[in-house]
């Protein structure tokens, strides 16, 4: 079985797109990972002037990450280990209730739902460091081994 430090060398992103820093358990029902957002990302920047908050969308993708990648290649791994797995999102529902802010370390939850027919659904949960939620959703992907499949 792959390891925590395998499937992180496995992910297809680098920075300042990866939104990853630790692997915390894997396995086929679900994964938690967490991320600490640097102060000095860029988007932080312009959103919003004076009173930087972390984006919805790069919320959602550091969930992607953890919860569908991370989880996408641990679980192809049986199906052919030679070939490259690439964890494609194809849908999303999210519910914010918290913003997280520049410096926030957050860890993200996924449950899989299924994983059929190189498709794996996800129910994701990203949590601050006081364990509050800060959203939560639904994620789905497709496993393939060439980006156009």
């Amino acid at each position: 079985m792959m390891n925590a430090q395998e499937i992180l060398a496995k992910l297809p992103y680098s920075k300042p797109f990866l939104f990853v820093d630790e692997l915390l358990q894997i396995d086929e029902n679900g994964s938690t990972g967490t991320y600490t957002f640097d102060k000095d990302l860029d988007f932080y920047k312009g959103h919003f002037k004076d009173a930087p908050v972390t984006p919805g969308v790069i919320l959602t993708e550091t969930m992607a990450q953890i919860g569908l990648v991370c989880l996408g290649i641990y679980l192809s791994q049986n199906t052919n280990s030679e070939l490259k797995a690439h964890v494609m999102l194809t849908s999303t529902a999210m519910d914010f209730m918290k913003p997280v802010f520049p410096g926030e370390k957050v860890t993200v939850t996924a449950e899989k739902v299924y994983f059929r027919f190189k498709k794996l659904n996800c129910n994701v949960v990203m949590k601050n460091e006081a364990g509050e939620v800060v959203c939560k959703g639904n994620i789905s992907g497709m496993v393939t081994t060439k980006m156009n499949d």
